[in-house]
């Protein structure tokens, strides 16, 4: 818990209103400090002393009342794995970590530094905030400094793009691939370690087979059979998702996984509530408004629909943007032969709702339309947004191959910006089928305010880069207006209309598999227009929170 114990530290002295405040000068003098830095640290002082404040603190904690004695003893160790992977994702996207933070004297940059995982604001399109940073590397660390794209292409490597490994110059200059196995082997070796202490003592059948499994996959990079026991686990109450997953840090190729971890405490009750609608999935893919040769593919309905409380993150997922909820695993085989499973993750989505997308509705939905925001809606259009990742095409129609491979770098916003609009989809059919409960009009305002929310995650976020695309799209199709006095009000007829027209235009994309074309519509549309951002400034200047912090482990869970 090395860094997580220092933020929580650098943070103590920080007043919470509305977000991270900034903190004071502990000697109450600023001109001392400003003697100290050139012109260009001070600037970039002003930025930190700002932008600190976007993040809100959140305690993650969850009833451990329902857990039994046994659980709580292994919630530590599954902490202590993730812990590793916090410290694994360092050396991938800034391995000069602790050197940069020994010269840096101001304790709310330091804060920034952990906050972002790095000297590069993940919010803002990855702006450096310390004098002397350059730009951040398109592909981190996974590939040598100033290595281009066509170096690697060309080049005679027979793994090029292998998920679990990076690429690195040999004494001779030769590129040469080394596996994250080899190259963290001892800290893949102590989570391995940690996992197995958890396996043997839960009394869970299926979660014992896949920690076990896992432990293994950790320490050899195959991750295949821990993904399929992951999926067969049923009567788990604990979970972790645990390992190099998401491509997100590789924006050179879209190809090398980065560690994450979350420990996981399933809600039951929710759980219940969601369990019949994996097995829609098929009716509705055949529903899709896209061409028939785009929706050939049969989705996997072998899986899962969970709600959770999260009660750690780690790595990846815990950088920029917060993630709310997981579909996992991203193996395109086994999501065709068996499905994925939907974690939604309660606690971390009720503190966005109610700390970030109440007060951005306040200020930017129409008056007569926020009676339509409530948590429901929110809950269900994030959990069919994690579903739609299930639904419309994995292969390209093209013989490109995976649509993943096909298009590379410009894959993840667009995959990100499907499962949006088609969350939405799934949402409207369910409803008209009547195995939805709710008015369609709270989920399409709710859907609107939280694409305000989403888009102040900034372009170098693919999430962000989806939702300024459908933002954009919308717009040109009348699916809302801004009214004179910056708020906006939804068209719930054309907002339909827009979003069918919409899935149909990024199947299509996907499945011919036009890495070009994407890149084309990413450029055009995937921007913020300085009127948009005018309105996202008012909510920085009200200071609502664009994201959020936590404070957690095992101090705040309260086991030992």
């Amino acid at each position: 818990m090395k860094n997580l114990s220092k933020l929580t530290l650098i943070i103590a002295g920080c007043a919470i209103a509305t977000g991270i405040s900034s903190c004071s000068n502990p000697q109450g003098n600023t001109n001392t400090h400003a003697k100290e830095i050139s012109s260009s640290e001070d600037s970039l002082q002003h930025y930190v002393d700002e932008r600190i404040g976007i993040y809100e603190k959140v305690k993650l904690s969850t009833n451990l009342n329902d857990l039994s004695a046994t659980d709580r003893k292994i919630l530590p160790l599954l902490i202590q794995a993730a812990q590793i992977m916090d410290e694994l994702f360092w050396k991938q996207a800034y391995p000069q970590r602790d050197s940069l933070l020994s010269t840096i004297k101001d304790e709310k940059t330091k804060a920034f530094v952990w906050i972002n995982y790095g000297p590069w604001d993940r919010l803002n399109g990855d702006k450096p905030f310390i004098a002397g940073i350059g730009a951040k590397p398109e592909g981190a660390t996974f590939y040598p400094a100033g290595m281009t794209k066509e170096q690697l292409e060309k080049s005679d490597l027979k793994n090029k793009f292998n998920q679990y490994s990076v690429i690195q110059k040999d004494s001779t200059g030769k590129l040469v691939e080394i596996p994250y196995h080899v190259l963290f082997a001892s800290e893949l070796q102590n989570a391995s370690s940690l996992l197995k202490q958890a396996a043997l003592l839960t009394e869970d059948a299926g979660f014992k087979k896949y920690l076990n499994l896992r432990a293994d996959a950790l320490t050899s990079d195959d991750f295949t059979a821990s993904d399929y026991a992951w999926l067969d686990m049923k009567t788990n109450n604990l979970d972790i998702i645990i390992g190099p997953i998401e491509n997100y840090e590789d924006k050179l190729f879209n190809a090398r996984a980065s560690y994450e971890s979350y420990v996981l405490v399933k809600d039951k009750v929710w759980s219940k509530r969601l369990a019949k609608y994996v097995a829609m999935l098929p009716q509705l893919q055949e529903g899709l408004p896209v061409a028939a040769k785009y929706k050939k593919e049969k989705p996997g309905i072998d899986s899962e629909l969970n709600a959770y409380d999260v009660v750690y993150y780690a790595g990846d997922c815990n950088a920029g943007s917060k993630t709310i909820a997981v579909n996992l695993p991203n193996d395109e085989i086994i999501q065709q032969k068996k499905g994925t499973r939907r974690s939604q993750l309660k606690n971390a989505m009720k503190a966005k709702f109610d700390k970030i997308l109440v007060p951005i509705a306040k200020e930017l939905i129409d008056k007569d339309q926020q009676q339509y925001i409530n948590f429901d809606a929110f809950f269900a259009n994030v959990m069919f947004h994690e579903v739609a990742h299930g639904l419309g095409i994995k292969q390209t129609v093209t013989g490109k191959g995976f649509v993943k491979e096909a298009l590379q770098e410009q894959y993840s916003w667009l995959e990100e910006g499907k499962a949006d609009v088609l969350g939405l989809y799934m949402v409207t059919g369910l409803l008209k089928k009547g195995e939805l409960e709710g008015d369609l009009k709270t989920f399409y305002t709710t859907y609107m305010a939280g694409i305000l929310r989403s888009v102040r995650f900034g372009a170098a976020s693919a999430h962000g880069k989806a939702n300024m695309q459908c933002f954009n799209f919308f717009k040109e199709n009348g699916a809302f207006v801004r009214n004179p006095n910056g708020t906006y009000k939804v068209d719930f007829t054309k907002f339909e209309t827009a979003m069918n027209k919409l899935s149909s235009l990024i199947i299509t994309l996907q499945g011919n598999g036009d890495k070009a074309a994407v890149a084309k519509v990413q450029k055009e549309n995937a921007v913020i227009s300085p009127e948009l951002q005018k309105d996202l400034d008012k909510l920085t200047q009200k200071g609502i929170p664009v994201d959020i912090i936590f404070e957690q482990g095992v101090d705040v869970l309260g086991v030992k």
